[in-house]
């Protein structure tokens, strides 16, 4: 007896690390299709779909529909949530998956102005809309796919970071291929055709992670449910009367790091190219470092999270992100390279601190019954609040103001919002994960901090 339950357990062990495994580069590929995007709207869409703007509304309409992808994400974290609560995690992320890179493959087949005038826009914002509407379904379904496993009970915070892990990951093969592309040619030739190349090699990323993501078997939380009879009919609409308060609080939390991450990925090229006039390759090459020091800071961050709890180490890796702001941009005006690749790099390190044990501490949060719609819907929330808007409230800031401590004061008031949040989101890490007891008697901790101070603006 006791041999044939060991051979189970080692058997639910190799099927969680496979789990855990197909999250991980499920997100990878997502995360490389949606950073691609962000990437090349940054420095090239807006002089190509939109080339009668000034070089200020180019780069603003171009961010714009990098925004509207955030805007979707919602209506996708609800809809995939339904189903993912509803039928199974493992479906609803091999969807996802096909969603995402087949909508990115297309980007790379868009005509631009020249060719059918503003139809070309037209085509890039729909797509961009996939785009987003497949994200939004992702993150909450690779996340439960990682942790709903016995086996990873203690070392919770770990496994649920290895999907964040998916992100650095994804946004480093991102800037590789990118870096690779644009040494092939004049800039002249990647602004008409490179720039294509990447988002056409995405289709295969789809094949890989389609041949990953079909192989695991669903999560031991979720055929408990179904074994019980608890699966919720309509877990969604359950997950907001009963859980919404938890909802809110996620998206308070996730304020300072969404639109961190995408002022350090994102903002920093178009600043850095349009206004300190710093080489393209040479930012490339910084944010591939800084993702090269990601893939071992989200993990540690993560198993950290498994010691001293995850409210704790969240707190104080947004306290750390608001005070950070203002030294970040000085060290980028410096104008010397090296203080320039030290501030990109630590600027992920800062952001990592609250994203590596993020996962499992928005996923306890909620019972297994609605898990993959709560999460996902408090999660995506902040692309409204925070991560969408944040290129765009940064390049508006900057032009209006004339100053980076406009932008800095920004950052600094989201990373406040995200320590507040997360003082009253209860730490669940000690909990049992598959129990529908996880909040809802779970106190808000007192905790001392100190918020980033921020100063008034100045003309």
């Amino acid at each position: 007896m006791k041999v044939v339950q060991k051979e189970i357990d080692v058997d639910t062990q190799r099927h969680a690390r496979r789990a855990v495994i197909a999250s991980t580069v499920g997100s990878m590929i997502e995360w490389y299709d949606f950073y691609i995007y962000g990437l090349v709207a940054a420095t090239v869409l807006g002089k190509l779909f939109f080339p009668q703007a000034d070089p200020y509304s180019a780069t603003l309409l171009s961010l714009s529909t990098f925004f509207l992808g955030f805007v979707i994400r919602p209506v996708g974290a609800a809809i995939f949530g339904h189903f993912g609560d509803r039928i199974g995690r493992k479906g609803t992320l091999v969807s996802t998956l096909l969603l995402m890179g087949v909508s990115t493959v297309l980007v790379g087949l868009v005509p631009t102005y020249d060719q059918v005038g503003i139809w070309g826009a037209v085509a890039l914002t729909i797509l961009r809309l996939l785009q987003g509407f497949g994200v939004g379904g992702e993150w909450g379904g690779a996340v439960a796919v990682a942790t709903e496993w016995k086996s990873l009970d203690k070392k919770r915070g770990l496994a649920g970071s290895w999907p964040q892990f998916g992100s650095p990951l994804g946004l480093l093969l991102a800037l590789l291929v990118l870096s690779a592309v644009s040494r092939l040619g004049t800039n002249e030739w990647f602004e008409t055709i490179g720039w294509r190349i990447p988002f056409l090699l995405s289709i295969v990323l789809i094949g890989v992670g389609f041949y990953i993501r079909i192989g695991i078997h669903e999560t031991p939380a979720f055929k408990d449910m179904e074994r019980k009879g608890t699966v919720e009919k309509a877990p969604v609409a359950v997950a907001i009367k009963k859980y919404w308060r938890e909802i809110l609080l996620v998206c308070g939390i996730r304020s300072g790091q969404h639109a961190a991450f995408y002022l350090f990925s994102t903002f920093v090229l178009s600043y850095g190219v349009g206004t300190l006039h710093i080489s393209r390759d040479f930012l490339f090459n910084a944010l591939l470092l800084a993702c090269a020091v990601s893939l071992i800071s989200v993990p540690t961050f993560g198993y950290l999270s498994d010691i001293i709890g995850r409210r704790s180490l969240y707190i104080i890796g947004a306290v750390t992100l608001g005070i950070f702001a203002f030294p970040y941009y000085a060290m980028l005006n410096s104008g010397n390279s090296i203080i320039i690749v030290l501030a990109i790099v630590m600027s992920i390190v800062v952001h990592d601190i609250s994203y590596g044990p993020q996962p499992a501490f928005i996923a306890e949060a909620f019972p297994p019954e609605v898990r993959y719609s709560g999460s996902s819907l408090g999660y995506q929330l902040s692309s409204i609040t925070a991560g969408g808007p944040a290129p765009l409230v940064a390049t508006y800031l900057f032009h209006e103001y004339g100053t980076t401590l406009a932008v800095s004061i920004y950052l600094a008031t989201l990373a406040s919002i995200a320590v507040v949040s997360a003082i009253f989101l209860p730490d669940t890490y000690r909990r049992n994960y598959n129990s529908a007891e996880v909040a809802t008697d779970a106190k808000p901790a007192k905790v001392d901090v100190a918020i980033a101070p921020s100063p008034s603006l100045a003309r």
